[in-house]
């Protein structure tokens, strides 16, 4: 162990990396090296002075009555000659240098080594996006792969891959661009964690808001639940707790510049802001907007999985019937994803 690895431990500390940790992982690896190097059957210490910057490594030898494993232990009169001092179950150390290990036990110890660096860089990415998880991170974009579409991110000293699946519709992404991303998940099934982000998923546009609207931070201005097709349009409910600060007027902001500034970040997605109400009935109305409703009645049915299914049919004037419905249905089923009931718009004759 030279000067080199020493500052090696320094530097990777200043990058979070605890030195501690990779000492006892470097301990683990020359204990194991020199344990192959006598068929696994000799005991040693390993010290590691990070001040003096020195690797001492110290075979242990029981003393017995009787030896039954010369490779660690020694007799009572053995023991004497070295050290007086020594009686029956002390541990006289005999410290070995560290350059009789041959190359392989070397290359062993160095393979772990790096392993626990490995892992310990593998925790600090697990510690960091565990807390971002459900969050917006601000992204890099380094490169776009012509063959899938698929933009490869640089989130600080990471990187993550945001596959076409996972993007807005429509949008152009390019090299070198800032874009925010959603993080999802914090995959730990693989060889390296994987961060999985999104731009398509609701929670995109719910953690924009709560960045975007003070009311929504401070507890005053509640998200109920939000329902999206993104790069198309998005609605999102909200409710007040205080009677004099209205929900929808907060999300909106003066000359609607807080619902701009969110409709700018996701490519000009349309947004849709409804009041949340107890009441199913008027929450159904106001998540059918802008289409009038007349009537609305609350049914339950069960379904073939046999679960209980919430559904309403809807009445609304015939000029109204194509606009509660939407382009290929898209009001409607946003709607129903918005308040969880199963939706049936009939026009009125």
């Amino acid at each position: 162990m030279n000067k080199e690895f020493f500052e090696a431990l320094d530097a990777l500390e200043k990058e979070g990396i605890s030195k501690n940790y990779l000492l006892e992982k470097v301990e683990a690896a020359l204990q194991a090296a020199f344990k192959k190097e006598n068929n696994g059957q000799s005991n040693v210490r390993v010290a590691i002075d990070t001040e003096k910057k020195t690797v001492r490594v110290f075979e242990q030898f029981t003393v017995v009555e009787e030896v039954t494993d010369p490779q660690c232990e020694l007799t009572l009169p053995q023991a004497k000659d070295i050290n007086k001092r020594l009686k029956l179950g002390d541990v006289y150390e005999k410290e070995v240098k560290t350059k009789n290990f041959n190359r392989i036990s070397a290359q062993a110890a160095k393979m772990v080594i790096i392993q626990g660096i490995r892992e310990a860089e593998r925790q600090l990415l697990l510690d960091e996006y565990e807390q971002k998880k459900n969050d917006i991170v601000s992204a890099r974009i380094v490169l776009i792969d012509k063959n899938t579409g698929n933009a490869i991110l640089e989130l600080g000293k990471y990187q993550a891959t945001l596959f076409k699946t996972e993007q807005i519709p429509g949008e152009i992404l390019r090299s070198g661009q800032y874009i925010k991303v959603y993080v999802v998940d914090i995959k730990t099934d693989t060889k390296e964690p994987v961060i999985v982000v999104s731009r398509k998923h609701p929670g995109l546009v719910k953690r924009l808001f709560e960045l975007e609207v003070p009311e929504i931070q401070d507890g005053t201005v509640i998200i109920h639940s939000i329902a999206r097709e993104a790069g198309s349009r998005t609605k999102i409910s909200v409710y007040s707790r205080n009677k004099d600060v209205d929900p929808i007027g907060s999300c909106i902001g003066v000359k609607g510049m807080r619902k701009t500034n969110i409709t700018n970040e996701i490519a000009g997605e349309k947004i849709d802001i409804i009041e949340y109400s107890e009441n199913v009935e008027e929450f159904v109305k106001a998540a059918l907007s802008p289409a009038q409703v007349i009537d609305v009645t609350l049914s339950t049915g069960i379904t073939e999985e046999g679960k209980l299914e919430r559904g309403c049919n809807v009445i609304v004037p015939q000029d109204q019937l194509s606009l509660a419905i939407g382009n290929k249905g898209q009001n409607a089923r946003l709607a129903a994803k918005l308040t969880g009931y199963k939706i049936d718009i009939k026009s009125q004759f």
